[in-house]
């Protein structure tokens, strides 16, 4: 394609610009070829300013960077907001793209909600993907990322890729730092969702304020026009969510116990799920979900209204809703110890999502609550306390462990939370702390290990001293459970 035809469809000033063939896009220079549009970012570590050079060097036809940046001898298109410009850009490069494409966004429940779509579109017949923490999910598999959001080229490749393999529905999850890097941009997004809002990454957003902002971009700027927007109407920010959609013109679609399009009547938790009564296009429907927790049902539900709001027929949607399966990581069931004490696996790793998980838990168990859990290193130190109060709040038994240390001492981690948990018991080794808990648990009790949820490795260390040691919960927490049966 060319340049000038991308950057009249950008909407884009491309005056000057040569007549030259464009063979791709990138941010990183040493991915630069012949025919390459360049993205010169300043980043929290690295300028890519500093790479425009080499990038022309390498065959770079143009350039998307602050007005202010020196370019030579390749086209300067200069944009206050270049991530925004080179977004839009690349947008007219990778095509196709999937038909209904749909972004989930909130400080939990993101990762859920959109498998849970794409669960729901499939068994209603559709080629659909899923884009998020767990990766790339397609009708033939996942492949990892790592990240939930991952860059905007490899973002609009993958999508581009997933339209040609016959993938018609995609949803994505739009974090917070995606949305304000402008890592999911350019394509027609049909509807989006908020899930719910509460303290995370502060390290990066520095207030709550701006936090909320950099997620209503989704709202605000990123689904299309005329587009509509799923709202878990029970947040306290919901008001907010959907004055923001009213003021845009979006169809609200709300969901919940407060929510007006798929109302929450009654939730009955059972052994193996939930009994669940909901009220639909005035119709009232019974069904039961065979997943635990409340905020399963936040997730599910949303899930279902993602799926009405882009044309799903709704027979066919909550009989779909009532087979969904587990997503990894998200309460999963990972062992039942020797005296029968089940042990789920969660990626809770804030206050309010390790709250939430043990709330979900507490229904079905008669026994004890027995919490093992940590903090990540070099991430928001705030919420260390709050996450130790919480837990000795609504458990019985708190064990504090280590998560991902990464730079920082975890002894010192592990004593910040224990400054607000006085009566948690401290066990550095993760997989000590969960067999301890394991050990432990009796017939009638249920441990949750929180914090890593689907994570297969612990980072130690960072730069060039970081590794990434081999270890996921849910296989540990069955190892364990083995070692106990055979003692």
């Amino acid at each position: 394609m060319r340049l000038a035809k991308i950057l009249e469809r950008a909407g884009l000033d491309g005056s000057g610009a040569a007549d030259a063939d464009v063979t791709g896009f990138a941010i990183d220079h040493r991915k630069v070829a012949p025919g390459t549009v360049f993205g010169a970012f300043q980043g929290a570590s690295v300028n890519g300013e500093d790479f425009i050079a080499a990038a022309v060097r390498s065959g770079a036809v143009a350039v998307v960077a602050r007005p202010e940046a020196r370019v030579e001898g390749a086209l300067h298109i200069a944009d206050d907001t270049p991530r925004r410009a080179f977004a839009r850009a690349a947008a007219q490069f990778f095509t196709p793209v999937p038909q209904q494409v749909v972004a989930v966004t909130g400080t939990n429940g993101k990762t859920s909600t959109v498998e849970m779509t794409r669960q729901i579109w499939r068994m209603c017949g559709e080629r659909a993907a899923s884009i998020g923490t767990l990766g790339v999910t397609t009708p033939e598999g996942s492949t990892s990322t790592g990240l939930t959001t991952p860059d905007i080229v490899t973002f609009l490749s993958n999508m581009t890729g997933l339209a040609r393999e016959g993938v018609s529905h995609v949803a994505y999850e739009a974090s917070s730092h995606g949305l304000s890097q402008y890592r999911n941009e350019g394509l027609p997004v049909a509807a989006g969702a908020f899930t719910n809002f509460s303290r995370d990454h502060l390290d990066y957003h520095g207030t709550m304020g701006e936090y909320f902002e950099a997620k209503m971009r989704l709202v605000d700027e990123v689904v299309s026009g005329g587009g509509s927007i799923v709202v878990w109407a029970d947040d306290p920010k919901s008001g907010e969510v959907i004055e923001r959609a009213g003021r845009r013109g979006l169809t609200v679609f709300s969901v919940g116990e407060k929510g007006e399009d798929i109302a929450l009547l009654r939730r009955e938790a059972t052994q193996l799920g939930q009994e669940l009564t909901i009220r639909h296009g005035g119709t009232e429907r019974s069904f039961r979900l065979p997943l635990i927790g409340a905020y399963q049902v936040a997730n599910a539900l949303t899930a279902a209204g993602l799926a009405l709001a882009t044309g799903s027929d709704a027979a066919q949607v909550f009989d779909a809703t009532a087979r969904l399966q587990p997503v990894r990581g998200r309460l999963e069931r990972a062992a039942i110890t020797q005296a029968g004490a089940p042990a789920y696996v969660d990626y809770a790793h804030t206050p309010d999502a390790l709250e939430a998980a043990i709330a979900a838990l507490r229904p079905h168990t008669s026994g004890r609550l027995i919490v093992v859990f940590g903090a990540g290193g070099d991430r928001d130190e705030g919420k260390r306390g709050p996450m130790g109060k919480v837990a000795c709040e609504n458990a019985d038994v708190v064990i504090v462990t280590d998560d991902n240390p990464r730079g920082e001492d975890p002894a010192a981690i592990r004593a910040a939370i224990l400054a607000d948990a006085p009566d948690a018991r401290e066990i550095a080794g993760r997989r000590e702390a969960i067999a301890a808990a394991l050990a432990e648990a009796g017939p009638q009790d249920i441990v949750l290990i929180a914090g890593k949820g689907h994570e297969t490795g612990q980072i130690v260390g960072s730069g060039e001293a970081m590794r990434v040691l081999p270890f996921e919960d849910v296989e540990v927490a069955r190892e364990c459970a083995a070692v106990q049966e055979s003692q």
